[in-house]
């Protein structure tokens, strides 16, 4: 299975995601199985101590509705309310997107779960057999619930700088970009918001116009912060993600001193002349992107 895979959007952008491998998928999905035996158990035992041993058919139908709203509601509402992640796929770093690499939604965690339990696990899955199957038969590592909800994992734990140019402030952004709260910005939106500026000058300028603006009021939605008038979308995204990129860097930089710091006060002293003292490497300066003919960028006042 490729560790690398490209998908190409209704618009054209090709988008570089890291699909999971099957190993780390395994072992996010054994954890949350845990997880849910564990809920099982409880709901079993406080069924058990509640429900008159008479009563059958109350006893069946109550386990019957707790099997389901585990097994299926779990899945369904962890990904919904985290944007992807289970448990489970938080502790391996994993995350589900759409296959055009935005943020899933209700209805696609909805078809995941439902179809987990049918089809890829439980119900006809054989314990995962068919999800491990049509994982391995897929370039993309997807299982069938993936499929029909048009959706993907991917490898959340990816350096944002990876294998790409650094994306620059636009001229005018710095001090609008200083004051955002860039900690509501979930790292999905980031990459689809990254990928869509790497490959800004393949697409046609209407599609550009389009696939950008959808992006910004995504970025916008989720930072509480408008797009300043008269700034383009692709100035927008990469004023953000340029001020998101330059605060990893300066926290960088402040654990690395401080660490330094305290060495020093341990009496390890300063680096002897033959070890010389290392900062942590700025970031490659990049040019940012160009916007397309007929479409100039007029800083906010």
């Amino acid at each position: 299975m490729h560790e690398e895979s490209e998908l190409v959007t209704g618009e054209a952008v090709v988008l570089d995601l890291r699909v999971a491998k099957l190993a780390s998928r395994a072992l996010a999905m054994a954890l949350d199985v845990l997880l849910q035996f564990a809920l099982l158990l409880v709901a079993f035992i406080v069924l058990t101590l509640t429900v008159p041993g008479e009563d059958e058919a109350l006893a069946l139908t109550l386990i019957l509705v707790c099997v389901v709203l585990i097994l299926v509601g779990y899945p369904v509402l962890s990904e919904t309310l985290t944007r992807g992640r289970s448990l489970g796929k938080m502790a391996v770093g994993l995350r589900v997107v759409r296959v055009d690499g935005g943020p899933i939604r209700f209805r696609h965690a909805l078809v995941r779960g439902l179809a987990g339990f049918v089809v890829d696990f439980w119900t006809l899955g054989l314990f995962g057999a068919v999800a491990v199957i049509v994982s391995l038969c897929s370039s993309d590592g997807r299982r069938v619930g993936d499929f029909l909800a048009g959706t993907l994992v991917v490898r959340e734990r990816v350096p944002e700088t990876a294998g790409h140019p650094a994306i620059a402030m636009p001229y005018g952004l710095e001090g609008w970009a200083a004051h955002l709260d860039l900690t509501r910005l979930p790292d999905d939106l980031a990459l689809a918001s990254r990928q869509f500026l790497t490959r800004f000058a393949q697409l046609r300028p209407e599609a550009a116009e389009a696939l950008g603006w959808g992006l910004a009021r995504q970025v916008s939605d989720a930072l509480g912060t408008p797009v300043p008038p008269g700034v383009p979308a692709w100035a927008f995204l990469a004023a953000v993600l340029a001020e998101r990129r330059n605060r990893d860097h300066a926290r960088a930089v402040q654990a690395y001193t401080a660490r330094v710091q305290a060495a020093r006060g341990q009496g390890f002293g300063a680096p002897s002349p033959d070890q010389p003292h290392r900062v942590a490497p700025s970031p490659a300066p990049a040019e940012p992107p160009t916007p397309p003919s007929g479409n100039p960028f007029t800083p906010p006042s």
